[in-house]
């Protein structure tokens, strides 16, 4: 996935580095990656615990490129598959230059953002900006400063807060430049074009599990996993195969639908959103599986591709 404008390089002073984004749940993490690629690389819903797995965004302009990585939303592990969204975020925040600790300008720091400061970022010493998202949902800047307070006093440092709205893009730009002084001088890791380290395999399979978190509400999302079982291209068409895992047999009703009409409609609104990724036709076949509670089964959640040590 690609870049349009591509930057010319300052090859003397080009800094390169990581900034991995870490945050409670449903703070706003992907649609920050994607307002900065320009691209929609990671599957944005309401519900928690949307993102997975690590996913790259990859920033280059005249001066740096920036390797975003957007985190699993974390929170304490409740089960299998929640000890791998935390191990997810505890890995990348081991090769970042920088961390950006995204939180909610309209609410206070709650007991989810403590556990992340003194479980996950205080063991890593890295360099810590406080990015304050959804400046756009209130104009109540009384209320704004009262709740940063809050997320300051988290920290014995006065790290650096940017104030910033993800949907709008207000104060991205202000927030790019100031990850860059955190960087090193070094060339670039991903060749200027590169704006995502997702093939269209995984781009598929998340795409699929949006469309079904999006259209089965609170009844399905954190019981669901999909699995590509094939992906091939034939000319000008993709065709794709995949199923779609539930860990009860009432659950695979309520995605198959009536007649077939959910499922037919998950994959209406996946098959148009991939073509207009890949801008070529797509075919895309969905098939609906029982896995009895594989969010528990350390052998199910390595078949579905949470392979760290989980």
């Amino acid at each position: 996935m690609r870049n349009e404008n591509l930057p010319k390089l300052n090859k003397k002073d080009f800094k390169t580095g990581y900034a991995v984004i870490i945050a409670r749940p449903n703070v706003g993490k992907s649609t920050l990656l994607n307002y900065i690629t320009g691209q929609k690389i990671a599957i944005t819903t309401p519900v928690a615990q949307t993102t997975r797995k690590r996913i790259k965004g990859i920033f280059t302009d005249d001066e740096a490129q920036i390797i975003f990585t957007d985190t699993p939303g974390v929170h304490k592990p409740l089960n299998k598959l929640g000890e791998f969204l935390e191990q997810e975020s505890m890995s990348a925040l081991k090769d970042a230059d920088v961390v950006l600790f995204l939180v909610d300008i309209n609410d206070k720091a709650g007991k989810g953002d403590t556990w992340i400061v003194e479980n996950c970022i205080k063991k890593n010493k890295t360099p810590v900006i406080i990015v304050a998202n959804k400046v756009d949902l209130t104009n109540d800047e009384v209320k704004k400063e009262v709740n940063l307070c809050t997320y300051k006093t988290l920290f014995k440092e006065n790290y650096p807060i940017i104030k910033v709205s993800a949907k709008t893009g207000k104060n991205v730009n202000v927030l790019i430049d100031k990850i860059k002084e955190y960087l090193p001088v070094c060339p670039p890791l991903y060749p200027i074009d590169t704006i995502t380290d997702q093939n269209m395999r995984n781009i598929a399979q998340e795409v699929i599990r949006e469309k079904i978190i999006l259209n089965t509400k609170e009844e399905i999302p954190h019981s669901v996993a999909v699995m590509i079982d094939e992906y091939k291209t034939e000319g000008n068409l993709d065709k794709i195969k995949a199923s779609i895992y539930v860990s009860q047999t009432s659950q695979k009703g309520i995605i198959i639908g009536k007649n077939g009409s959910m499922l037919k409609k998950i994959g209406t609104e996946a098959r148009l959103e991939l073509q207009e990724i890949i801008e070529g036709k797509v075919y895309l076949e969905l098939f609906v599986k029982v896995r009895k509670n594989w969010q528990k089964d350390k052998n199910a959640l390595k078949m579905l591709g949470y392979k760290e040590d989980v």
